[in-house]
């Protein structure tokens, strides 16, 4: 079945595997079994106990046929995928042929390549990497699913989502003026899911500012300053005041 196609794994949003270009999410009926697959990949190479299985399906509360449970489960992986991609049996690990796309790892990685782009101002590099990152990051991880370590990597991607709607603002505001109103929407987006995040609303700031729309810049330091007196007692830092001075001269 693995003849070097590769695989392509979705997680986020609607679930799906393609193995040597062939679709295998009917094989993944139960939501136990699609969450045990993405454990196991969101976690490879790392070999993973029986014990940590159980918890990751189960948490606190197993039923008392667990070990049973995901006996059955691991078997029925190993007949949809083969046998050498489930490998062990006291520990088990994935091994996913390459060429690998799993869209949570592509979404960190295209993170780090729009970071590190904007801090070079390639606004050309830096607006496919922050768009790729944010195609995944504002799609749920393993929509239904409830599971202590899936909530860890949902607050991982929803700051991924974050930094990555920094990177398209700072991109657009980068690139000329008719990218403004997408700089707009992005540092919106930011504030509205962040309002506690001075970046946003120093983004917002900008862009309308740019845009002719001054007095709205000064109205979006207002709301900031406003917001963090009280929710912090505190006030707008460093960079937001001297943008905020640099508008009032």
């Amino acid at each position: 079945m693995h003849d070097g196609a590769g695989v392509r794994v979705q997680l986020c949003g609607t679930f799906a595997v393609e193995l040597a270009g062939r679709s295998h999410a009917d094989d993944f009926a139960s939501r136990q079994a699609r969450l045990l697959f993405a454990f196991l990949v969101l976690n490879r190479p790392q070999p993973m106990p029986r014990d940590v299985l159980v918890d990751a399906l189960w948490g606190d509360a197993p039923p008392a046929a667990a070990a049973n449970a995901l006996t059955v489960l691991i078997s029925r992986l190993r007949t949809a995928l083969g046998a050498d991609l489930i490998r062990g049996r006291a520990e088990l690990a994935i091994v996913l042929p390459e060429p690998a796309h799993v869209d949570v790892d592509r979404a960190v990685a295209a993170l780090h390549r729009a970071e590190s782009a904007v801090a070079a101002r390639r606004w050309d590099r830096a607006w496919y990497a922050s768009l790729a990152a944010l195609f995944v990051s504002r799609r749920t991880l393993m929509p239904g699913a409830d599971a202590e370590w899936l909530e860890g990597w949902r607050r991982r991607l929803a700051d991924v989502r974050l930094r990555a709607l920094e990177c398209y603002a700072q991109t657009c505001l980068g690139i000329d003026h008719s990218e403004l109103p997408a700089a707009q929407r992005s540092a919106r987006e930011l504030v509205e899911l962040a309002p506690l995040r001075e970046t946003g609303h120093l983004l917002l700031m900008r862009a309308l500012a740019a845009g002719g729309n001054e007095a709205e810049a000064l109205a979006c330091y207002g709301r900031l300053r406003l917001i963090l007196a009280e929710e912090l007692g505190t006030e707008p830092g460093p960079a937001v005041q001297r943008y905020y001075q640099q508008l009032l001269h």
